[in-house]
């Protein structure tokens, strides 16, 4: 009991070996948690809800909860509280399953572990932009940091669906190097995204909140122009991967890609034209968090480790004209 108390995680480790199928699905619960979270954060500010609970940790100088008072704003960011809760737990699993695999993955369960201490940092900024009345560069902050799980979750996932070998790449260095481009950009279309939101009118909650004191017509068009340079680089990827005859995996992914990048463009039009419905705001910071999701697997995708578990893994094909690319960088990938 003494041992269970001291170390959980490793008592439970010690007398517990998930499967491949419940390693996967722990990882993914947490991924699938941090796109919800902040989809339901996305909610609280475009329902007026951002000071609904006007102090933090506590909804309220005397209410540790939300009461009938405050009404709908304090049940919904209330609720986003408590779902944090449940983003915890998701975590909590993930870093059980990834702890207690066989053989030991270490640099798994340190992933696991990043999300845990994301979470709680972020859990912290979100108290300061509430302390603060929203204050929009902490609002930002706090979505910044919450992609940053998203990122972290879904590298996690995508690791326990493959071994720990060494990366070997599957296509050639001006490829990668153009993803990496790509990444880069798409990055900072999200960034943008958040000043673009920090100066336009959801400032997520009724009052006089403060925004960015920046033109937000001209935030927009910077934040167009990288949509399109994202478009841009994505139809050079897939270009490049038809042209040297890439593996099926990045093809795919890229593909993927380019499917999300048109449903994200076409809201993203939609919305400006209409004057920012609640509605397809929302849905456009639901697409951000999934086109990122997808720019991350296509990135990882670029190479390959072996299977999980130590399990057999036929030899990887490289292409000949990839083959000459791939010599002066050493056969490494990133």
């Amino acid at each position: 009991m003494l041992e269970l108390v001291r170390n959980p995680v490793a008592y439970i480790a010690a007398r517990w070996t998930p499967d491949q199928r419940t390693l996967q699905r722990a990882t993914a619960s947490s991924l699938v948690m941090s796109v919800l979270i902040v989809v339901t954060g996305g909610a609280v500010r475009l329902t007026g809800s951002g000071l609904g609970c006007d102090t933090w940790p506590k909804c309220s100088d005397d209410s540790l909860v939300a009461t009938a008072e405050m009404g709908m704003h304090g049940a919904i960011e209330f609720g986003n509280r408590m779902l944090t809760y449940v983003l915890c737990a998701a975590v909590g699993w993930a870093i059980v399953a990834t702890r207690s695999a066989e053989p030991a993955r270490r640099g798994l369960s340190r992933l696991a572990w990043a999300q845990f201490w994301i979470v709680m940092s972020n859990a912290m900024l979100g108290g300061v932009a509430v302390l603060s009345g929203l204050n929009p560069y902490t609002v930002a902050g706090h979505f910044v940091a919450a992609s940053a799980l998203v990122t972290v979750a879904a590298v996690t996932w995508l690791r326990a669906r493959e071994g720990d070998g060494a990366p070997r790449p599957l296509v050639g260095g001006p490829v990668r190097q153009l993803v990496r481009l790509l990444t880069g950009v798409t990055a900072a279309l999200i960034v943008m995204g958040t000043v673009v939101t920090g100066a336009g009118p959801h400032a997520g909650d009724s009052s006089n909140v403060p925004r960015m004191p920046v033109d937000w017509e001209f935030v927009a068009r910077i934040h167009s122009a990288l949509a399109w340079l994202v478009l841009a680089l994505a139809l050079l990827t897939w270009l490049s991967l038809r042209v040297f005859d890439a593996p099926r995996g990045p093809r795919a992914r890229i593909r993927e890609l380019l499917v999300v990048l048109a449903v994200q463009g076409a809201i993203g039009y939609a919305q400006y034209l209409l004057e920012l419905p609640e509605v397809l705001v929302g849905l456009h910071m639901l697409g951000s968090t999934l086109m990122w999701i997808a720019v991350v697997r296509l990135l990882l995708s670029l190479r390959e480790r072996g299977a999980p578990g130590g399990q057999a893994h036929g030899p990887v094909t490289v292409p000949e004209e990839e083959a000459v690319a791939l010599a002066p960088s050493g056969g490494r990938s990133a």
